[in-house]
């Protein structure tokens, strides 16, 4: 990360400091670990994975690669899966394979989706492909909003859940209302299912069930599941073999990934197990935080959506970024707790967005312990207007 001035480098220290010395949090990023403490883990993976260290390392996608593909493939009930050193790369290829396979190079898919807002125009720079949008509201599409989209489109890309709007997911009969759209205009179905191992609760249906849906999924290894980096990309069989191709013509054909794969397969085991409770406590977290809010007399505070649907959510508040942003820190530096990381102006002026996952750490933290946190950084936010 690249900083305009030394006062925003020594802001970015102060604040990993804070967010790494606090006791409490809900959640405990990769980002905040130092070098020494992720070589740390890595050591430890393969004891944890009952693995032999004398075995061989991988060679342009052999050995444990393989391995991690087919397990993945296993746990979606797809035919075959394919490794990517990125979600960027195995989601560009699988839309450009399909527009290939189509005959028609226009994707259908919401506006602050992935490839829209954090790929800088990939899709059509790279592989020349088209984009449309069956709505431009902040939410999922509709299956009639599909169905009447004037446009042909090859490929209807539907991200679960939706991140950008927070994390958003439809009902299960809307998802499949949403797929038959689709497929009535003759077009192929991707999920960008980054974050898709989570979607089990909100859905109430298995990874297989839900995969089966589409013709291609993408999920992510370091969302959700803490590995180091990494993704795959799943389905038919013909598909992932011209994936494969296209992988090492994009420079993703890499000759050594057995850390970032061995962190992919501890995530599996010790993560994915852990999301439906994670879940679960994201709504107590939601549920106290309005009330804390409510209680504090800040005006015009949101939950995004009301009851998450997964384990991440998004809060807006109608204040200034950077301040809630510094009473973030010194709540964090003052009082050992962090509550919110960083808050972004990113909505209408004079409003802010934070993020927030409850993972792990947060499982702890009682809807009382939650109210005390927003106290305390409400308090905060009053300081700094007296300073």
């Amino acid at each position: 990360m690249a900083y305009d001035t030394d006062e925003d480098a020594a802001q970015h220290q102060r604040r990993r400091d804070a967010w790494r010395g606090a006791r409490r949090r809900l959640s405990r990023g990769g980002a905040e670990q130092t070098v020494a403490e992720q070589l740390a883990e890595l050591a430890a993976l393969p004891a944890l994975l009952g693995r032999d260290l004398d075995e061989e390392p991988d060679t342009y996608g052999n050995g444990v690669v393989a391995e991690l593909e087919r397990r993945v493939a296993e746990l979606l009930g797809l035919e075959d899966a394919a490794y990517f050193p990125s979600g960027t790369m195995a989601q560009q290829i699988a839309l450009r394979c399909w527009a290939g396979r189509t005959g028609n190079p226009v994707v259908a898919l919401h506006p602050r989706s992935h490839p829209e807002r954090h790929e800088d125009a990939a899709l059509p720079v790279v592989s020349g492909l088209r984009t449309v949008y069956p709505t431009t509201e902040p939410r999922q599409p509709t299956a009639a909003e599909v169905r009447e989209h004037p446009e042909p489109f090859g490929t209807l890309m539907v991200e679960l859940p939706l991140r950008d709007p927070g994390f958003l997911l439809p009902t299960w009969e809307e998802l499949e209302e949403l797929v038959a759209a689709g497929r009535e205009r003759d077009a192929v179905i991707h999920f960008d299912g980054a974050r898709l191992w989570e979607t089990t609760v909100h859905f109430g249906r298995t990874l297989p069930e839900i995969a089966a849906l589409a013709d291609s999924v993408y999920v992510s290894f370091y969302k959700s599941l803490g590995g180091l980096s990494g993704a795959v990309l799943a389905g038919p069989r013909t598909l992932i073999e011209e994936a494969r191709i296209w992988r090492h013509r994009y420079g993703g054909q890499v000759y050594r990934q057995y850390p970032q794969v061995l962190s992919a397969l501890a995530g599996l085991e010790r993560e994915l197990p852990k999301l439906p409770s994670y879940v679960a406590h994201a709504k107590v977290v939601a549920r106290a935080l309005r009330e804390g809010f409510d209680a504090s007399g800040l005006p015009w505070v949101r939950i995004q959506p009301e009851v998450p649907v997964t384990h991440q959510f998004h809060v807006w508040a109608a204040y200034d970024a950077d301040a809630l942003t510094e009473a973030s820190v010194r709540l964090a530096e003052e009082t050992g707790t962090q509550l919110f990381g960083r808050w972004w102006a990113e909505g209408p002026p004079g409003t802010a967005l934070a993020e927030l996952t409850v993972a792990q750490d947060g499982l702890s933290w009682t809807e009382q312990d939650v109210r005390d946190a927003v106290r305390g950084f409400v308090e905060r936010i009053e300081g700094l207007g007296k300073g």
